[in-house]
């Protein structure tokens, strides 16, 4: 199997981590800081990443976990939503 052919979760697996937060940090920060209708839905869509990456690792996740970030799943929601209207 080519590098190219791996599975998402193999090639996210193998990223640098420090690389995927600045990524996601500079990502957060533009959608938080755009205002309108653009933000909300830079916020949504970082929600909706999170929600199939959370969906993903749910069952090796503990509890305590899982509620943590169902709540800032939630937090996250309602900041897109609130910058949409």
């Amino acid at each position: 199997m080519q590098r190219t052919q791996r599975p998402l979760l193999a090639r996210l697996a193998g990223a640098n981590p420090t690389s995927v937060f600045l990524l996601t940090l500079v990502v957060v920060l533009v959608a938080f800081f755009t205002p309108g209708v653009i933000g909300g839905l830079l916020t949504l869509a970082l929600a909706a990443a999170l929600i199939a990456l959370l969906a993903t690792t749910w069952a090796v996740q503990a509890p305590q976990t899982r509620l943590l970030r169902l709540v800032m799943l939630t937090l996250l929601v309602t900041v897109g939503l609130a910058k949409l209207l």
